[in-house]
């Protein structure tokens, strides 16, 4: 049937009769089949409307429609009603149809406002979860979950009516506000936070443009929202949503300035930061950072209203009878020093207020360490566990404090306040002399090492080689590879730089790590999906990636030293078993760049001898054969797989480097030895030669890709070199 014709049908069926039902019978049942007619109905219009012409849908569709909303919009305010199935498509429907319209008519912009009413009064709590959700039990964490995907749509249909009807959506949104912001005693904590929703989710439509010219609309209602103190901000909800509102408008104080004490009240007093509900004021202060980050430079003139404001909350962080709360997750409240670091590790800042604000800050804090550990040893060899996480709190403010500092402050401009990091550093690393064995001590303490080697720069380098000794102390697989993304990370900061150190730490490493690792693989089958296994192979795949980053940050020579030589046949072995059969791609990648790095590096001959006796031998009759050739003819090598095509190219790259080092001596035992093996016909092999010798590496790269399938073919799955 055109749509023509059904346009026709569906007004011959006189729909208004079924209306009345509606409000007359309050049977759920009977409302529930209502209401599904009615939608079905109004679909059906929409439906059609897509295949008539504009000046057709303007006529009789749009009267159907007129005539259907009112119902609905009755049945979603006044009955219980299957919202995500059939009332939210159909509005969502109905809305981006409007948009096909140049202009909206009188009593379509009052559907749009309708539809927004639908929105406000869907996105409310339950009254009978407010007890839960505000102590956040296991039931308030469920129905927190369920309304927020419950509320994603709604959302999507609010910002898309806010598209084709602005005005409707300011004034819409601006009387919720209002509303909640009037003192009433009928107003309650789910109105209020339904109203504040409306804003937040309507702000992710608006671009940062908009946001910083602060149209009509923002100017009105920013700094009503900003002024506010609802009676119900002790609502856990209330107070987060708030928080959140005030932060997704930040970019209109950006430009308006003179909001600025406005926000930082919203923020430092019991709104924010001072809430009486920890999940609020920890959340606040993760918050507070973000705002600090976009508008630090504006907010340097608050600086000692914020520290004095921040003094209570900075003192409790580290207070013993609050650290032993749960502090887990990301938001631990460690932001609040985060954000400290930041305001005052500007060089806006004058160099003395900063030493003097800075040293007000650490050396209380590695006082209370210092006393902390004296203590112990004298009186109690056992650190008790509050013990332990005082300390972890302190280390963890410190290291949130210092992410304000940039290494060029520290080092070149302002160097008394890099002295003062290095001292702090100092003091946290008596921590492993005291007490190696504890385990989270030790983490906070190398999280705070990676720290300052970005802080700090090559000054952190005479402190390396005392902390890197006490880390090395633990030989078990989890520590060891903690230590060796340590070590990755010096390398790549300071290269050539940081050989002698490495030079002495190698061979220990090492003859450690080699006793507990398999040489090939690990075993699979039952029993070998255990913790154990699992550190095992972390630690593994880190090692080869230690390997990789020596070898491409000019230190491949620490490898030869006459202590590291002992493990050279050991690391050999590993790398080329791993780079022939791992079964992570991308391990096998990174093997055969090593060994790409390490024939560059140890293949040029001096004085006709040879840098690495063994080595050229070596890489031209095993590696290349088996890992160049037999590794990428098992049918287990698929060329369709995205890494697998990378690593393809690596070890294409790995030939044209041997070829370019060792010249003859390698085609010819490739060629000779390696390719009869395969069965490969004369005129391939010439064909091989001339791609090699030439100068086109994707040429190459794709000639050797046929070739090897070529020989697939030929052996017809006859031949496994594995």
């Amino acid at each position: 049937m055109d749509a023509s014709s059904k346009i026709g049908l569906l007004q011959s069926l006189q729909i208004s009769r079924v209306f009345g039902l509606v409000a007359e019978d309050g049977d759920s049942e009977l409302v529930s089949k209502v209401a599904a007619l009615l939608t079905g109905y109004a679909t059906e219009i929409l439906e059609c409307t897509k295949y008539l012409d504009p000046e057709e849908v303007a006529g009789v569709p749009v009267d159907l429609l007129n005539g259907v909303l009112p119902s609905i919009f009755y049945i979603v305010q006044n009955c219980e009603v299957d919202m995500a199935h059939t009332i939210t498509p159909f509005l969502s429907d109905y809305v981006n149809k409007m948009k096909s319209f140049s202009r909206l008519q009188e009593n379509q912009l009052l559907h749009m406002g309708q539809i927004l009413e639908v929105v406000r009064s869907q996105i409310q709590y339950d009254p009978s979860y407010r007890d839960n959700l505000d102590t956040l039990d296991k039931i308030g964490r469920e129905e927190e979950d369920r309304m927020l995907e419950f509320r994603k749509d709604l959302f999507v249909l609010l910002r898309s009516v806010g598209r084709i009807a602005p005005d409707v959506t300011h004034i819409f949104i601006s009387n919720s506000l209002a509303g909640a912001v009037a003192p009433s005693a009928d107003r309650n904590v789910e109105e209020v936070e339904a109203a504040l929703s409306l804003l937040y989710a309507y702000g992710e439509s608006l671009s940062d443009e908009t946001m910083r010219s602060g149209s009509g609309f923002l100017r009105d209602v920013v700094p009503m929202l900003l002024s506010t103190r609802f009676p119900c901000h002790s609502s856990r909800l209330v107070a987060l949503v708030y928080l959140e509102t005030i932060t997704r408008y930040m970019k209109f104080v950006q430009e308006h300035t003179e909001y600025i004490p406005m926000v930082l009240a919203a923020f430092l007093d019991e709104r924010g930061i001072h809430h009486p509900n920890v999940n609020v004021s920890r959340r606040a202060s993760y918050l507070f950072m973000r705002a600090v980050k976009l508008l630090k430079q504006k907010f340097v003139p608050f600086l000692d209203t914020i520290l004095q404001s921040l003094q209570d909350t900075v003192a409790q962080f580290t207070n013993m009878e609050c650290t032993s709360k749960d502090l887990s997750g990301s938001e631990d409240g460690s932001h609040v020093f985060e954000a400290i670091g930041l305001l005052i590790g500007m060089e806006d800042v004058p160099l003395e207020k900063q030493t003097d604000m800075l040293s007000a800050l650490l050396t209380p804090l590695c006082q209370q360490v210092e006393v902390s550990l004296l203590n112990t040893k004298v009186h109690n060899p056992q650190l008790s566990p509050a013990k332990i996480a005082n300390i972890q709190q302190i280390i963890m403010a410190v290291n949130a404090l210092s992410k304000g500092f940039n290494e060029r402050l520290v080092t070149t401009s302002r160097p008394a306040i890099g002295l003062m990091f290095r001292q702090t550093l100092d003091v946290f690393l008596k921590i492993l002399q005291v007490y190696p064995k504890v385990e989270p001590l030790r983490l906070k303490v190398t999280s705070f090492i990676h720290r300052m080697v970005d802080t700090l720069g090559t000054s952190i380098l005479p402190h390396l080689p005392k902390a890197l000794e006490q880390l090395l102390t633990e030989t078990e697989p989890k520590e060891m590879a903690a230590f060796l993304v340590l070590l990755n990370q010096l390398i790549c900061k300071f290269s050539t730089v940081f050989y002698d150190i490495l030079e002495g730490l190698y061979p220990v490493i090492c003859s450690r790590i080699f006793n507990i690792l398999p040489t090939d693989v690990f075993l699979s089958g039952p029993g070998s999906n255990t913790e154990e296994i699992r550190e095992l192979q972390e630690l593994q795949r880190t090692l080869y990636t230690f390997f990789h980053v020596i070898a491409t940050h000019d230190l491949s020579s620490v490898f030869l030293s006459p202590e590291s030589r002992l493990y050279l046949h050991s690391m050999m072995q590993m790398l080329f078993y791993a780079a022939c059969n791992h079964k992570e791609i991308l391990v096998r990648k990174s093997c055969v760049q090593i060994f790409i790095r390490l024939i560059k590096d140890w293949c040029s001959r001096t004085n006709g001898e040879e840098k690495v006796p063994g080595f050229q031998s070596f890489v031209i009759e095993t590696f290349a054969t088996h890992c160049c050739l037999y590794s990428v003819l098992d049918k287990s090598f698929e060329f369709r797989d995205a890494e697998s095509l990378v690593l393809f190219g690596e070890i294409v790259v790995a030939q044209k480097v041997m070829y370019e080092k060792f010249g003859n001596d390698f085609l010819v035992h490739f060629v000779s030895k390696g390719f009869p093996t395969a069965h490969c016909p004369q005129d391939l092999a010439e064909q091989y030669c001339q791609k090699l010798q030439g100068n086109d590496i994707k040429a190459l790269k794709s000639f050797y890709q046929s070739f090897i399938e070529s020989l697939r073919l030929q052996q017809n799955g006859s031949l496994v070199f594995r």
